[in-house]
């Protein structure tokens, strides 16, 4: 696929055209004999698109205004005085104004309404032409499909003739340059131009089924944001038939939060799972205060490996080739696949809390169903070894005669792609569940429904990012000026305070205080400097009953090295209740600054550790 930057320098030479489609994107002509696409909903002109000339201007509000059924003339101009240059001018609707009042014997009837639909453009940076004012509400009927021809329109008949050859018959031509949008900073508005033949402009399964006025939302929608937000990004990829299909795109502030948290990311295809109207596909992370940031999102034409690379690369572009460590996804085959191409050195997991979501639909009619799933439960989120998750699947499967069941199957084939107790050794900052009580929330919870539109969700989109950006402030606000209260004499608990984010320690804290419910620390096995200890705890269980669990802590004595074997500091990135226990029972009264996360510290983004190379473009 060809990349066409809409607020970039031109990539083709200055000979070639481009046909206006009916969304207005832009699609390639290359050699074809130019016949006219859809006359339905021409591109609207737009405050802040960019021209290399005045006649491209003119051109284009000119094939806009054919498609309507109005034509336009120049109305105003002006011109600087010393070397007579036009800076600037004023497009209008051919019935704009009066004309003055005839003396003649027969004067012609009067045409002109003083209609107020308009276009002002001026001459910016000495070489290109903006739009900086827009008016499109006539005061007279307008219809394309009048006969009668404007002069402004039959200038297209004249050019189109001179173009063709003389054997064929002369037919109207739209051509017109590629229009661009205003150059922000190095923000990019893209349209993909997709070369490959025999894609059907009729095959609506693969591209965006658009309902009137959507796409143009949509267009409007990001040269608003391009005007007003200097790093918003998006690209649009059409077929070769001028269809949209797939559709992507980042504020700024999405693209600075990744600069600080690009080590974990979630792909919600919550919206494509349960066939939502609009194919939503959003791209989420975790900040220093364990909220859920936006990092980009799109919606995808036709769920497949093709498409699904696209809207990766096209993410992976926004930010600037900074690849996350860890991607966590459902288990959409044709998502894995594309994640394996564009990210071929990321872990790759599927998302255990979307595999428990599923457990009502797919078990839910089975006899003892209750009883399944709490045995499903405790081997998913009780299992601290390897063993111990084999042997309680294998009972659970055998007791309640599930071997022919398909989905615990392949779910039994994936076990090391979600299974908590094969995942230990990668860093998740919190966003997969190892408790059967955690319960997790889309971004979009709350503002997306089955059937939200298009249209519809472009406002969406602007309340929940106002919204989660203010909780953002708040929590940033809390966690500078609130001195928080210590529940324990915990020296641990001192020693984060002072460092960690309001709710970063507020879990830690929690951790703090359930040392006490560990008991009988006792070492085991010396191993030259590593230490391996043997924690219990008393853990409630369902019903609330009780039962010790015992836990393996390995402690390195020379660099003071811990880890246990319940892996919570991998999973949420703060130590347990346990490896605290053998901390304090070593006598060591500061937790090592190793296990002291930077991306959970007050001042995280005040300082520069940890930030990705994107940071330094934005």
């Amino acid at each position: 696929m060809e990349e066409v930057c809409l607020n970039s320098e031109p990539i083709f030479d200055e000979c070639d055209e481009y046909e206006v489609d009916g969304d207005g994107a832009f699609v390639d002509n290359g050699n074809e004999s130019g016949e006219a696409q859809s006359k339905k909903n021409p591109p609207l002109p737009t405050v802040g698109l960019e021209f290399d000339s005045f006649d491209e201007a003119y051109d284009f509000y000119n094939v806009y205004a054919k498609e309507l059924g109005f034509g336009i003339r120049v109305s105003n101009s002006w011109f600087r005085s010393k070397r007579k240059e036009r800076y600037r001018a004023k497009l209008s609707c051919s019935s704009a104004g009066f004309k003055k009042k005839s003396e003649a014997n027969n004067p012609r009837p009067e045409t002109r309404t003083g209609c107020p639909a308009m276009i002002i453009i001026r001459l910016v940076d000495t070489k290109r032409w903006r739009i900086v004012e827009v008016e499109l509400e006539h005061n007279h009927p307008v219809n394309p499909q009048i006969t009668r021809f404007y002069k402004s329109h039959k200038k297209m008949i004249l050019a189109a003739k001179k173009a063709q050859p003389q054997l064929h018959p002369v037919t109207e031509v739209h051509t017109i340059k590629l229009y661009r949008s205003t150059t922000l900073n190095g923000c990019s508005g893209c349209s993909n131009v997709d070369q490959r033949e025999g894609i059907s402009s009729v095959d609506h399964l693969k591209h965006l089924e658009l309902k009137d006025g959507d796409g143009h939302a949509l267009y409007n929608y990001f040269c608003r944001m391009k005007l007003t937000n200097p790093n918003f990004f998006y690209l649009m990829d059409l077929d070769n038939d001028g269809h949209l299909r797939n559709v992507f795109w980042a504020d700024a502030r999405s693209r600075t939060t990744y600069s600080y948290f690009c080590d974990t990311i979630t792909i919600d295809t919550t919206c494509l799972t349960n066939r939502y109207e609009i194919p939503l596909i959003s791209f989420v992370g975790v900040n220093h205060h364990g909220q859920s940031v936006l990092l980009g999102c799109g919606f995808v034409g036709f769920e497949s490996v093709e498409c699904f690379v696209w809207i990766l690369k096209a993410w992976l572009q926004c930010m600037l080739g900074c690849s996350p460590q860890v991607i966590i996804t459902d288990q959409n085959k044709t998502l894995v696949a594309a994640v394996s191409e564009v990210f071929p050195k990321a872990c790759h997991c599927y998302s255990t809390w979307y595999i428990m979501q599923r457990v009502p639909e797919k078990l839910g009619g089975l006899k003892g169903y209750e009883t399944i799933r709490s045995q499903l439960n405790k081997t998913i989120f009780s299992s601290l070894k390897i063993a111990e998750f084999e042997i309680s699947w294998t009972n659970m499967i055998k007791h309640n005669a599930l071997g022919d069941n398909k989905w615990l199957q392949s779910l039994y084939e994936d076990r090391t792609l979600w299974a908590p107790v094969y995942l230990k050794d990668i860093f998740f900052a919190g966003m997969v569940p190892i408790h059967a009580n955690e319960s997790f929330k889309t971004f979009f919870d709350g503002y997306v429904h089955k059937h939200t539109s298009f249209k519809e969700f472009l406002d969406k989109y602007d309340l929940a990012l106002h919204r989660k950006y203010h909780k953002v402030s708040v929590a940033d606000l809390e966690s500078r000026n609130l001195s928080l209260e210590l529940k324990t004499r915990c020296n641990f608990e001192l020693q984060l305070s002072k460092v960690y984010t309001k709710d970063i320690f507020s879990k830690f804290q929690s951790e703090v205080e359930g040392m006490y419910s560990c008991f009988n620390t006792r070492q085991v096995s010396v191993n030259g400097p590593i230490v391996t200890y043997i924690v219990k705890e008393r853990i409630e269980v369902e019903g609330n009953e009780k039962e010790v669990k015992y836990f393996e802590v390995l402690y390195e004595t020379t660099e003071v090295d811990i880890r246990c074997i319940c892996s919570l500091f991998n999973y949420k990135g703060y130590l347990c209740r346990h490896a605290l226990n053998v901390l304090n029972y070593n006598g060591v009264e500061e937790i090592p600054a190793r296990y002291i996360l930077p991306r959970w510290c007050k001042d995280f983004k005040r300082s520069c550790r940890g930030r990705c190379t994107i940071s330094r473009t934005l």
